[in-house]
C-alpha cells in the first residue's frame, strides 16, 4: 500500500502509519482516521513499571529497521511466520520506535507487547535535512507554536497508549530559535508527565545549545542545558573509553539518565558492534551510566547464521551476559503464558489447532521465558521455541529434545521474576506433550520474607529416585486435554508470606513404566525411519498458569454486549461469491468497563435451506478470523458463497489467566445477507 495512494478515512485492513506533515500534526487529523481506534495500545504497562525507571543503569533499545512500518504495521496481524521479533525483554527497559519520518507513531503491537513486559515505549519526532530546517523554522517560530505542537505530541502519547518521545533535531539552528527549542522541550516534558503516569522524553545528541549539528558524543555543556530539562540524553555512537565515566561525572546524580549509544551495524561505534556489541557494554558497565543500543535487527537484516532464532538468542545472551539480569520481574497473580513469540505456523486454542496460516502480530507475544542458551554440546537436553511444533495456545512452546539416561535429569531456567503470594493457596496449571518415556515437571523456587528458600517440584509420577533434591514434593493431577496428545496437570499448594521468585522445567526419565497417556515414542532426528532410542527424549510445554484460589475472569454474559457492524461493503467475484468487507464493534451496555487479554474473532456461515428456513449454527463449523486486542475488527474480503443467507460473527473474550468464553455463551453479531 503507497503512502501516496492511502487514505486514512477510508475503510481498509488497518495500519500503523507515521505523521509526515507539520500541518497534519497541528490539525490532529490523525484522530479522524478510520485507523486511528485500531492502533490503540490495550496493555497499559506491567504495574509497578508506570513509576519513573528504577535509579540504576538500563537498556534503552532502538527499533530502526529498513525505514520501519513492515510486518509490524498490519495491526490485526501479518502473513510471515518469519517476521521479525524481540523476546529478550528482561533485558530492557526502554524500546523506541524509530524511522526517519517526521513523527513516528510505534505499532500498538509493540507497546502492548513491551508493556506486557514492564517496558517503556518512545516514539521518535525527527527533523532533519532541508525539509527539516523548514519545518524548525515554523515550529520554533513563537513561543506559542513550541508549545501547541509539544501539546498535540503529548495528545498522541496519551490516546495511543505509549510512554513518551525521543526528540532527534539534526538540522543546524539558529541561535535566536533555542529558546523556543528550549520552550518545547520543556513543555514536551512537562505535558506528557502529567498525562501519561511515568512517561519520558529524551534527548539526541545532535544539535548543540549553540545551534550547531555536532555530536558530542557524551554528556557536556554543549547539550547538558537540553539534558536539564528532560529525562535523559541518548548520546551519540562515536565515543571513546573515558567517555561513559566523563559523562557521568557532569550529569552527578543523573548519570543513569546518560544512555551511551552503541550502533549495531558497527558504523563509527566503539567496538565495532555487531557480535562485538557487548565489548561496548562492558565499558559503559564500568563507567556506571545506561546504554541505548541502537539496531539490534542487524542479526534479522543480515542473515546471521545457522538462522534467526538461534542468532538472535545468541546475541542477546552475549548482552546478558555483560550486563547481567538488572531488572526486577515484578508480577501479580494471575500469571499465565503461552510462549508464544508473536509470529508462527498455526494458531491453537486448548491444544485445538483453529488456523494452519502462517502469521505474525507482536501484540499476541506471550510473557517472554528466560531460557539459558547454553553451548548445546554443554547440555543433554536442547531447548527451543518451535514454531513448527505443537502449541497448546497461540503458535508458541518450549521443546526440549536431546538424550537422558532412565533416572537422570535435567533441569533449566524458564522464568525469574518476584510474584508477591498474599493468598494463602496458589493454583498451578500447566500442559505437556511428550513421548510416553519422557517425563516433564515444573520446579517452583520460594523465598520468604526472612530470606527461607524452598524449592517445591510439581509432577505427576515417577520421580522417587530425584525428590529428595526439593524441599517439597507436589503430586499434580493430571488429565487429558481435549485435544490429543496434551495431558494438563494441576496442582496446588500454601505458601503465604512467600515470593515465587523462579520457575524451572525439569527433564526426567521416569523409573515407572510408561504411561498410556502421552504421545507414543516417536523417531528424533532427520532418520526418521529409525526408531527412537530409549534415551531419546522429547517434550513440548504449551502453557503455564499460576493463580489463586478465589480468581475466576467472571465473563460477562453474551446479552450485555452491544454488538454493531458499520462500513458494510459488497463486490463479487467471478466465481458468483460475493465478498465482504465490514467493521465490527463491540461495548457492555450501559458504559460498563470489561478489560481481557484479547478477542478471538469467528464467522459461522449459515446456509438457506431448501425450505426456505435457516439451518441452525449446530450444523456449522466456526471459521477463525483472526485476534482482535481493542474493541473493534476489521474484516476485509471474506468470501460468501451464494448458498449463504446469514454470516454470525462470534466475539470470544479471553481472559488473563488462559481461559476463553465458551463459543456458545460469546456475543455475536449476525449479519442477513439481502438479494443481490
Amino acid at each position: 500500500m503507497s503512502q501516496s495512494k492511502f487514505d486514512p478515512k477510508q475503510p481498509s485492513l488497518p495500519i500503523s502509519y507515521p505523521i509526515d506533515k507539520l500541518e497534519d500534526l497541528e490539525s490532529g487529523s490523525y484522530f479522524e482516521s478510520f485507523h486511528y481506534p485500531f492502533n490503540k495500545a490495550s496493555v497499559p504497562i506491567e504495574s509497578g513499571y508506570s513509576a519513573p525507571l528504577p535509579d540504576r543503569r538500563r537498556i534503552l533499545v532502538c527499533h530502526d529497521m529498513a525505514g520501519g512500518y513492515l510486518d509490524d504495521k498490519w495491526v490485526q496481524g501479518g502473513t510471515n511466520a518469519d517476521a521479525y521479533a524481540i523476546w529478550h525483554w528482561h533485558l530492557i527497559d526502554v524500546f523506541v520506535y524509530f524511522s526517519h519520518n517526521l513523527v513516528t507513531l510505534p505499532p500498538p503491537s509493540w507497546t502492548n507487547a513491551a508493556h506486557r513486559h514492564g517496558v517503556k515505549v518512545l516514539g521518535t519526532f525527527i527533523t532533519e535535512g532541508e525539509k527539516g530546517s523548514a519545518i524548525c523554522e515554523k515550529l520554533f517560530s513563537t513561543k506559542e507554536s513550541a508549545r501547541m505542537y509539544a501539546e498535540r505530541l503529548a495528545e498522541l502519547a496519551f490516546k495511543l497508549g505509549f510512554d513518551g518521545w525521543l526528540l532527534n533535531m539534526e538540522v543546524e539552528l539558529q541561535p535566536k530559535q533555542i529558546p523556543n527549542l528550549k520552550e518545547f522541550i520543556n513543555h514536551l516534558s512537562s505535558t506528557t508527565h502529567s498525562s501519561v503516569p511515568g512517561s519520558l522524553v529524551i534527548w539526541y545528541d545532535s544539535v548543540t545549545i549553540e545551534g550547531d549539528l555536532y555530536y558530542q558524543n557524551e554528556l557536556n555543556e554543549h547539550n547538558k542545558p537540553f539534558f536539564d530539562i528532560c529525562d535523559g540524553l541518548f548520546a551519540n555512537y562515536g565515543w571513546e573509553e573515558n567517555y561513559p565515566s566523563r559523562s557521568a561525572s557532569v550529569a552527578g546524580d543523573r548519570k543513569f539518565d546518560v544512555y551511551m549509544g552503541i550502533d549495531v551495524f558497527g558504523r563509527g561505534t566503539y567496538g565495532g558492534g555487531q557480535w562485538n556489541t557487548n565489548w561496548a557494554l562492558d565499558v559503559i558497565r564500568k563507567g556506571d551510566v545506561s546504554a541505548a543500543i541502537f539496531a539490534p535487527g542487524w542479526v534479522y537484516e543480515t542473515k546471521q547464521a545457522p538462522d534467526f532464532e538461534s542468532a538472535q538468542n545468541r546475541w542477546w545472551s552475549l548482552v546478558e551476559k555483560s550486563w547481567g539480569i538488572v531488572r526486577k520481574y515484578l508480577r501479580t497473580l494471575p500469571f499465565y503464558t503461552n510462549f508464544d513469540q508473536g509470529r508462527g505456523n498455526h494458531i491453537s486454542v486448548h491444544g485445538d489447532q483453529i488456523s494452519e496460516a502462517t502469521w505474525c502480530n507482536i501484540s499476541s507475544q506471550g510473557i517472554q521465558p528466560l531460557l539459558e542458551f547454553a553451548d548445546s554440546t554443554a547440555n543433554p537436553i536442547r531447548l527451543l521455541v518451535d514454531l513448527k511444533e505443537a502449541s497448546y495456545s497461540g503458535g508458541g512452546n518450549i521443546t526440549f529434545i536431546g538424550s537422558l539416561e532412565k533416572g537422570t535429569k535435567f533441569m533449566t531456567r524458564i522464568y525469574q521474576g518476584e510474584f508477591i503470594l498474599s493468598e494463602s493457596l496458589i493454583h498451578f496449571f500447566y500442559s505437556v506433550k511428550s513421548d510416553s518415556n519422557s517425563s516433564l515437571g515444573i520446579v517452583l523456587k520460594f523465598t520468604s520474607t526472612v530470606n527461607k528458600s524452598m524449592s517445591v517440584l510439581l509432577t505427576s509420577h515417577g520421580m522417587d529416585h530425584v525428590s529428595s533434591a526439593f524441599s517439597t514434593v507436589i503430586r499434580t493431577s493430571e488429565h487429558k486435554g481435549s485435544a490429543p496428545g496434551w495431558v494438563i496437570n494441576e496442582g496446588s499448594i500454601e505458601m503465604k508470606g512467600y515470593v515465587l521468585t523462579e520457575i524451572h522445567a525439569l527433564c526426567y526419565r521416569s523409573n515407572a513404566p510408561p504411561k498410556e497417556m502421552g504421545l507414543k515414542s516417536r523417531p528424533l532426528g532427520p532418520d526418521h525411519a529409525a526408531v527412537a532410542s530409549s534415551t531419546d527424549y522429547f517434550a513440548v510445554l504449551g502453557h503455564v498458569t499460576v493463580k489463586t484460589s478465589n480468581y475466576k475472569p467472571d465473563f460477562p454474559l453474551s446479552s450485555s454486549w452491544l454488538v454493531d457492524g458499520e462500513f458494510i461493503n459488497w463486490t463479487s467475484d467471478p466465481q458468483d461469491s460475493r465478498i465482504l468487507s465490514v467493521k465490527i464493534s463491540w461495548k457492555l451496555k450501559e458504559g460498563k468497563e470489561f478489560v481481557c487479554q484479547h478477542y478471538n474473532v469467528y464467522v459461522e456461515k449459515l446456509p438457506k435451506l431448501a425450505n426456505g428456513n435457516q439451518s441452525t449454527a449446530l450444523e456449522h463449523v466456526q471459521e477463525y478470523l483472526g485476534v482482535a486486542h481493542v474493541n473493534c475488527f476489521y474484516v476485509s474480503g471474506l468470501k460468501v458463497p451464494p448458498s449463504i443467507s446469514s454470516l454470525k460473527f462470534i466475539i470470544q473474550v479471553c481472559g488473563f489467566d488462559g481461559t476463553i468464553q465458551n463459543l456458545a455463551e460469546s456475543p455475536f453479531y449476525q449479519l442477513e445477507i439481502k438479494g443481490p
